[in-house]
């Protein structure tokens, strides 16, 4: 909103909080680049939680999420160590879903 008038004359009805001049507020700024550490942290926490399950640990559409949350967090990482923890993540999600595919597959008998 602009402190201008319009074609009749009337200012606005109600200033603005953010925009030009000393009187206004100013927007705040968030940093746009994560720690590494902080993604590090995160991502090797996901990657214990595959690990140490039985079965998977999350809802279907979550563990869908993470697939593809993961390997977006890592690009933060060295290219190296992203590499590296992009593929254990993938071979945990793939163990999970394969074991949950055998439990499923196995008839229950009928009494």
């Amino acid at each position: 909103m602009t402190d201008q008038t319009d074609l009749f004359g009337h200012g606005p009805k109600q200033g603005s909080l953010f925009g030009p001049g000393e009187d206004r507020m100013r927007a705040p700024r968030q940093s746009t680049v994560p720690d590494p550490e902080d993604v590090r942290r995160r991502l090797k926490a996901l990657l214990e939680k595959a690990r140490s399950a039985q079965k998977m640990p999350w809802s279907e559409r979550d563990a869908r999420m993470w697939q593809s949350v993961f390997p977006n967090m890592a690009k933060w990482l060295p290219q190296d160590e992203a590499d590296q923890l992009r593929f254990e993540f993938a071979q945990e999600m793939q163990r999970l879903r394969q074991d949950a595919g055998e439990h499923r597959a196995v008839p229950q008998d009928a009494d």
